[in-house]
């Protein structure tokens, strides 16, 4: 699938290319972000290279993982979204915010903007959203983006060698007012 850019008002959320190797680097030195993802930790200048210039670009073209880059209008890069393709129309949603643009509800807009693309364009009927148990400021961005959580995988992420307990949430077409691609039936 070729990439695609999507905006909202206050912001452009596109595809990044080897032009934002640097600010993905510095957005990963924070503490954070590496403690939080399973992104690696120390975060070199090789890891922001191989996402930016390998990773992203070879995603869209299988259409195995569609990354975007969170950008204000203004250009700076805000956070990191990335969809990744799990089974047949469903996929999983994983997201970052730069330190100084959070608390702004950037990262919960894009989510929003980037699922219902997920939905009418790449044919999904489910996206997941997983957290590290403790990771209250990702949980309050998928709750604000309307995912419903449903439950604590035990030892369900390995992050840096440790396994660790998740949440796990999804969204659904519907939760957002718009048609699956096949029927659901939910258990009585």
């Amino acid at each position: 699938m070729d990439p695609v850019t999507l905006t909202t008002d206050r912001l452009l959320l596109r595809t990044v290319g080897p032009q934002d190797t640097d600010a993905v680097y510095d957005a990963c030195q924070d503490p954070d972000i590496q403690r939080w993802t399973t992104i690696p930790s120390p975060y070199l200048r090789e890891h922001a290279q191989s996402f930016t210039e390998q990773m992203a670009p070879y995603g869209w073209a299988d259409g195995s993982m569609f990354t975007f880059g969170v950008f204000l209008h203004s250009g700076d890069l805000a956070g990191m979204l990335g969809i990744t393709m799990r089974a047949l129309g469903m996929a999983e949603i994983g997201f970052w915010a730069a330190k100084q643009h959070r608390s702004r509800g950037y990262v919960t807009e894009a989510a929003l903007t980037a699922c219902r693309w997920a939905f009418t364009q790449a044919a999904l009927d489910r996206i997941e959203w997983r957290a590290e148990v403790g990771n209250h400021a990702s949980r309050a961005v998928a709750e604000r983006a309307g995912f419903t959580i449903e439950g604590t995988l035990r030892s369900a992420t390995n992050n840096k060698g440790v396994r660790r307990d998740t949440w796990v949430g999804s969204l659904l077409p519907s939760d957002l007012g718009l048609p699956s691609t096949a029927p659901y039936l939910p258990a009585p």
